[in-house]
This record gives C-alpha cells, structure tokens and sequence, in this order.
C-alpha cells in the first residue's frame, strides 16, 4: 500500500467513524425530545378523553390502511390524498375560530371585522401553542373548547373514511376507497393518532417558541411560520455547496488521474468460461425485467388513480387493488428489482475475480433466488390483506403493511429479507478469500468491496429498530437510516466498487487507480451523505441541531455529482478506442445516463429539496416525486440495468446482440424520464410550491388545487412520457429474455 492510498484510507476510517458518532449521539437527542405521547388527554374538567392507548393503537390502524401510501403526516408520504396533519390544523383552527367569533360576537369568522379576526387569531394562538403536558403525571389538558374542535374533527374523518355519501367526491379525489377503515373502533383509534400528531405540529416544546415539529407544517392562522434558525442554515447550506465545488473542481484539476493502461488487443472477460453459479444469473434477470414491467405497470394505475380516484376507466379497481395498494406495490418493486439487479451483478463478480466456484455456491445462488421471490410475493400479499383490513393490528404489523413507505414490507419478510442479505454476503465472501490471501495488486479493491457487501447486509438492520408501536419521530430516524443510507449510502458505494472491478477486468484501468478513485467517492460522498441523512428529519419532531446539521451536510452530497459528466465522457471515448470495446457500447451508456441522472435528478432536483426554507414549503409535494423518480431510477435503475447488461455481455460474450432492441430501450428509458419529469412532475410541483408560500401546505395538497382543470391537464401529460417509458421497459426485458434463452 502507497503512501497515498494509506492516506485515504485513514480519511475513510476518520470519515465514518466521525460521521456514525454524529448520527449516533443525535440519535440520542431524538429519543429524549421525540414529541411526548400522554398517558391520558383531559378536558378541563378533568374527564380522559384519550389514552395513550388510543393514540398507539390508532398509530397502528393507519399502519394498516397504508400508512405513508394514503397521504402524508409532517410531509413524508403519498401525495394525492392531504398531508393529514396540515390538513387537521388548518380544519381545526378554523373550528375554533368560528367557535370564538360565535362566543364574542355571535358570528362566524368570516364575518367579522380585521381587527376583531385579528384578536381572535391571537386567542386562537395562545390556546392552541401553549404546552399544557404535564411531565410528570405524563397527561395532556387541553381546553373545553379544542376538545370540542377534537370531536369535530374525529366526526370529519369518520365520514371521510368510512361511507358516508356526503363525502363521495372527496374519497374519489383522495383516491380512498369506500370503508377504508371498517370498525369503528379503529376509526376512533386512528383520529386519536391524527390528533397527536397534529397536536404535536403546533404544540410550542417546553421552553421555547417552536413547536416540536419546526412550525411544520406552515399556517399563518396558528402562528406557524419559518423561523430564523430554519432560515440562517438555509444560507450556510447554499454557501457550504457553493465553497465545496470549487474545491473539489480544484481537487481534480490538480489530481488528473494516470493510471490508465495501454488498451488490451483483445476482450480480457473473453478468456475462460463462466462458471456454473454465474450462468445461473440469467433467472436472476428474469425477475428483474418481469418485476420492472409489472412496477410499471402499477406505476401507471397508481398515476391514473390521481385523475379517477377510484377507478380506471369506470371499472371500480379500487375495490380489490386500492391507491394504496398499487403505491405500496410500486415503490417497493422498484427496490426489489432494482436489488436484484445489483446483487445478481455481485453474485457474478465474486466467482469473476476468484475463477471458480467455492462448494455449494450454486446451492446457495438457487437457494438465495427462491428465498427473494417468497419474500417479493409473500410481501405483496400480505400487504393487501393489511390494507383490506384481513388482519389484526398485530398480525399487520408482523405479515402486513407497517405503513413506512420504502419499508411497507412485515416485520416477518423484514427479518427474511435480512436474513437473505447475510447469505448473499456469504455468497460474496467465499469466493474472495482465496484470492485476498494470494492476490496484492487487487487487496485494496476487494476490501473495499467486500466493506461494501458487508454494509448493505448490515444495514439494512435498521430496519427492525422501530417495534409496532414505537413513537413516530423515532421510527423515521430509523426509517430513513434504511431508505438514505441503505439505499442512497451503501449501494452508492458498492456501485463504485463494482464498476472500478469491471474496468480493472476489463484492462481499462490500473487496480491501484481504481481502488484510490472509489475510496476518494466513498470518502466525499459519505462525508456528506451520512450526516446528510439529517435533511430527511427537519420536521419530524427532531431537535433544532438535527436541521443545522442536517443542512449543512447535505448540501456536500451534491458536490461529487457536480464531476460525475467527466467521468462519463472519460468512459464514452474508451468506448470507441478499440473494436472489442464496442461490444460494451450500450452498457457504458447507461452508464453515461447515470452521470447524467445523478447531476440532474439527484443532483439539481434534490438540492431543490434539500435546504430548510425549500422543504419547509414544498415538503410533500410533487418536488419529491420529481427528485424520487429522477434520482430512484435515473441512477440506481439504469444503473442497475447497465450493471446487467456489463454481466449479460461477460456470460454470452459470443453472442450477436440486438442492437435495434437496446437503442429503443436506452432512448425510451431517458426520453421517457425526462417528459415526465418536464411534462408533469415539474410544473405540477412549481405551482404546489407557489400556494404553499401564500395560502399553506393544506390548499397545495387540498382537492380545491389538485381537481383544477389545468391540474388535470398537467397530470394527463404525465401519459406522454409514461408510454414511452413503458416501451423501453418492455424492450430491454425482450432483449434480455431473448438473449438469455440463446445457446451461447
């Protein structure tokens, strides 16, 4: 080992172990001032109105309708039904308000003179802030009168949810299907959950003037607005990213790399044979493309149920596959696919670098491809028994839907699927070994690798951080350690390794300019990436610190992209310097698709999301869907395509490819993601932006918005570059089941 690479390697460990202490001690600070939840809620005369039971419990009931999958609570969610906590407060301050005006003047509201609304905003406010939790006794008093505006709401939600004919349109416009929520019971339930979480919205933390959430969501009516905090980091964390692209230009201007070696004759991957397990693989691709045509199909159903809530086309689809059913599908088939894909490539590396198969390997990559299909439809079909109210609230939590989007899957298939993780690591470790003791040249690179391997198996354990009824503030800092560090983090970093591994196969680059080019990526993207995770949790009942360093640290995760275009012009011109090369040609350009995503949609379209006064706005709105699917697919799904096609070319190296079925795929796929995001997403998440600013989070996500006639429009242009998505889909799963069942 150079003097160099021990130097980042240092840096590393100095990187992750500084940023894993971080996130540690915050997470301290979290369980300590997560938003309280009473052991009981009384009126002023002293009579229990709710129980800490109640408020689980009802935590539980919206677990099982969907959860995240069926609107929002403090923004992170689905985005055709409301922000449910916006969507109280505005509802419940307006109660009380007419309820006021009624009392002084004996008139509603509205009715009333400025500067008489003006004295009841100001009584409204000095209600509604003011924390009467009781520490000690751990019971919440609140006033007769929001008791009252309680029982109003809990009436509201009961109709909206249940059947009442007065709300059809409404549950059409949400897309929620009639008797959503079945019992009474568990209506009930679920309203003392809406109320907590609400409560906790505007409720000022013990001394302070800010509520536990960050004044989230906005709401002029109750005094919650951005504060100076949340606009102070916003500037820091413009002025960080800034200051850090021009260092890092700086970096690599005075760094060039030279490692590059003379380009081979011949195809290197073109001597030998695959090795049994390896051409295995080929079913593992199969899933792949028959799980990423049904994700779009459902991605489809689930964009029409935004224009026809209830249907499509007149047929009642909603009876059997609600919204919330085919969104939960949708998102969790993009990470199972889009896993499949990369650990497929891993299982083909592995044995790639060793030469051969250790004993049992090809007993555990069938093993391993059998146990991911249980868990993908065991998964799936528990889900909709927990959404169809088949099950009870334990047995949801266990075998249904948690309610968490990216990790709606049960506890049971949480565990399995973990489990399944250790195995394929297994399946990473073994056939290494023998190499790592004998090989220099490539140590470095295979501890990189195998670090990467063992983190994605790892920490995917976050997953089972949170119980049934864990308080939700604490659940989403688990929540988001699986859906940013798991997803964004570590498969970020086994990417890079992978890739520095098939070039080095490939005779394209020097090992030890490899392993030094993925350890300085690792190095800058975890600097920011970890404690980044912190831009997820402004509003979600977490400490003022989280939001300063949640802002200043996630503005570095877009520095590194700000280079990602040079490197993919480095590997477009390798592609064209010798003739074998040009075997590689549509591989390498998903691989440019990815540069070009990862600035774009992970890039730009999240840090549009990322500083606090931007998401203190448009937090839940269609922004995040625009960064969703730009950043989930632009990067990770044609990443995890073109990972694919770099093993597809290595095990049928003699087979002719259909050029014509990979140009439709690679130009449907881009051209496809970009209508949609321009077409839709964009200008859709423009104007939500805009009444967010001026009237409140509740009328950008409110039917009075959405159900315009211009809104509809823009949601029907959405067809435009979904069609031609869909063709690219389908046409990289011929290609690949055309090329697969081939004799080599």
């Amino acid at each position: 080992m150079n003097k160099h690479q021990r130097k980042l390697w240092i840096a590393f460990a100095i990187v992750m172990l500084f940023s894993f202490g971080v996130l540690g001690y915050f997470g301290i600070e979290i369980y300590q001032e997560a938003p309280p939840i009473p052991e009981k809620v009384i009126n002023q005369n002293g009579e229990v109105v709710l129980t800490a039971a109640d408020i689980k419990d009802g935590q539980n009931v919206w677990q099982s309708i969907g959860g995240q999958e069926v609107g929002s609570i403090w923004g992170h969610g689905a985005y055709v039904a409301p922000d449910w906590t916006a969507d109280y407060l505005h509802r419940e301050a307006l109660f009380l308000l007419d309820y006021y005006a009624d009392a002084e003047y004996g008139q509603s509201y509205d009715n009333l003179n400025a500067e008489q609304q003006a004295a009841m905003v100001v009584r409204l406010q000095t209600n509604i802030r003011q924390n009467t939790f009781d520490k000690t006794s751990k019971t919440l008093t609140i006033s007769n009168e929001r008791n009252l505006a309680r029982e109003y709401m809990d009436a509201y939600y009961s109709k909206l949810f249940t059947d009442d004919s007065e709300f059809d349109q409404l549950r059409k416009d949400y897309a929620i299907p009639v008797n959503a929520v079945k019992d009474p019971v568990r209506m009930k339930q679920m309203n003392a959950f809406f109320f907590w979480a609400t409560w906790a919205t505007v409720t000022n933390r013990p001394d302070s003037d800010i509520s536990y959430t960050h004044n989230w969501p906005a709401e002029d009516l109750v005094g919650n607005k951005a504060t100076t905090p949340l606009l102070a980091w916003s500037g820091v964390s413009i002025i960080l990213l800034i200051f850090f692209i021009g260092v890092l230009i700086y970096y690599h201007v005075a760094s060039k790399k030279h490692g590059e070696l003379p380009i081979p004759q011949e195809d290197p991957l073109s001597n030998g044979e695959p090795t049994k397990s390896m051409t295995l693989l080929k079913k593992y691709f199969w899933v792949v493309c028959l799980l990423m045509i049904l994700q779009v199909l459902l991605g489809i159903l689930t964009a029409h149920y935004g224009v026809e809530g209830q249907g499509l086309y007149g047929i009642p689809l909603d009876k059997i596959l609600p919204y919330s059913v085919t969104r939960t599908w949708h998102t969790q088939l993009a990470i199972f696919w889009i896993a499949t894909a990369w650990l497929g490539t891993g299982l083909y590396i592995a044995p790639a670098v060793g030469g051969k198969d250790p004993k049992f390997q090809v007993l555990g990559v069938n093993f391993l491809f059998y146990a991911l299909l249980i868990i993908v439809l065991g998964s799936m079909f528990g889900q909709w028994l927990g959404i169809m109210q088949k099950l009870d609230l334990a047995q949801n939590f266990w075998f249904g839907h948690q309610g968490y989007e990216y990790v709606d899957l049960g506890r049971f298939w949480q565990i399995f699927l973990f489990a399944g993780l250790f195995i394929w690591l297994a399946l990473m470790v073994r056939p290494l070994l023998p190499v790592f003791k004998t090989e220099q040249n490539h140590k470095n690179l295979i501890v990189l690798f195998l670090i990467s391997c063992a983190a994605i198996a790892l920490f995917y354990g976050a997953g089972l951080m949170w119980g049934r009824q864990t308080n939700l503030a604490i659940a989403e800092y688990w929540r988001w350690w699986v859906v940013h560090l798991w997803v964004e983090g570590f498969f970020e970093v086994f990417a890079t390794v992978v890739l520095a591994f098939i070039f080095v196969r490939m005779g394209l680059i020097k090992s030890r300019t490899a392993t030094n080019g993925a350890l300085f990526s690792t190095i800058i993207f975890m600097s920011g990436g970890v404690i980044g995770t912190f831009h997820h949790l402004y509003f979600s009942g977490t400490p003022t610190a989280v939001m300063a360093l949640g802002a200043t640290f996630s503005a570095l995760e877009v520095v590194p992209l700000t280079l990602i275009g040079y490197e993919a012009y480095e590997n477009y011109q390798l592609s064209g310097r010798k003739d074998w090369l040009k075997d590689y040609k549509w591989p390498i350009y998903f691989m440019i698709s990815v540069s070009f995503w990862n600035f774009l949609g992970a890039g730009v379209f999240g840090f549009i999301i990322n500083p606090p006064i931007a998401l203190y706005y448009i937090q839940g709105l269609n922004t995040t869907p625009l960064h969703g699917h730009t950043a989930l697919f632009g990067v990770y799904g044609m990443l995890g395509i073109g990972l694919m096609l770099f093993v597809l070319r290595s095990i049928y190296r003699n087979v002719q490819w259909n050029e014509k079925m990979l140009k439709i795929s690679f130009w449907g796929l881009n051209i496809g993601l970009l209508l949609m995001a321009f077409l839709s997403l964009l200008p859709i998440g423009i104007w939500q932006a805009v009444e967010s600013i001026q009237h409140g989070m509740w009328y950008a996500r409110s039917s009075e918005l959405m159900q315009q006639p211009m809104m509809i429009v823009l949601k029907w242009l959405r067809t435009i570059g979904d069609v031609i998505f869909a063709v690219g889909i389908v046409a990289t799963a011929i290609f690949v089941f055309k090329l697969t069942i081939k004799k080599k």
